[in-house]
């Protein structure tokens, strides 16, 4: 029985990898300046991705996603909160009133969901994060 490191065309990878890394550049974040790229690119994909699980770059958004994960819990002290909790914060903070996101989410829908009867989904994740210029990840249960 073989191993699976001799299925691999490192040669082949090495050629795709070259073409996507001039385009993604992903890394591990090390920086500011890296973390908001990775965050963009989260963004990026979550726009085209959503919540589709069998969407042929899902499996992008996810490792994308858990850098940007693995980052912020190694630089932001932020407490896990709900992400109703933060929503409804976020809201609060800045003075916005249901009406104010009608244009992200259905003001029933934002209802229900300040109410804990729905839960935020990847999609809407990526569109709250774009409003409130903050990393979709701080909607995502923990």
């Amino acid at each position: 029985m073989g191993t699976v490191a001799e299925n691999f065309d490192v040669k082949a990878l090495q050629k795709t990898w070259a073409a996507f890394d001039r385009v993604a550049h992903l890394r591990p974040i090390r920086n500011d300046q890296e973390y908001d790229r990775t965050v963009s690119l989260m963004n990026h994909l979550l726009d085209v991705v959503g919540d589709d699980d069998h969407h042929p770059m899902s499996g992008l958004l996810e490792l994308v996603s858990e850098l940007v994960e693995d980052y912020d819990a190694g630089h932001f002290s932020v407490e896990a909160s709900e992400p109703k909790e933060v929503l409804r914060y976020l809201m609060e903070t800045r003075g916005l009133k249901q009406s104010d996101l009608a244009e992200i989410i259905p003001q029933s829908n934002l209802s229900s969901i300040l109410a804990g009867k729905r839960k935020i989904s990847a999609t809407l994740a990526g569109k709250l994060a774009k409003f409130f210029a903050i990393n979709p990840a701080v909607f995502v249960p923990r």
